[in-house]
């Protein structure tokens, strides 16, 4: 990228404090179940419901949901173009901080 970032070059659904939690989080675990992902980002049921639900619509995590023997047992991971949104979003911020640096000195 040269030249200044311009809006449209970073994610919205990425952007957004707790998805970027979220994708952050499964980017370095293969999978992670809901009830550890809630915890891990001390989020409510609701709140990892909604923001999980952005990101599956947008096709950048999957999320599993079977059972342990009685129980409910929902899992969640990043997708392949989940992981390539999030390097794209990664690199975005780079430019910005290269080209802050470059101002700043």
């Amino acid at each position: 990228m040269k030249g200044p970032i311009r809006p449209d070059q970073i994610d919205q659904v990425i952007h957004e404090r707790v998805r970027l939690s979220i994708v952050s989080t499964l980017a370095v675990v293969p999978e992670m179940s809901f009830g550890d992902l809630k915890s891990t980002l001390s989020l409510t049921d609701g709140n990892l419901s909604a923001h999980s639900r952005v990101l599956e619509e947008a096709k950048y995590i999957e999320i599993s949901k079977t059972f342990k023997g009685r129980r409910p047992h929902t899992t969640m991971r990043l997708t392949k173009k989940g992981r390539q949104a999030f390097k794209k979003y990664l690199a975005a911020l780079q430019h910005v901080l290269g080209d802050w640096e470059e101002n700043d000195s």
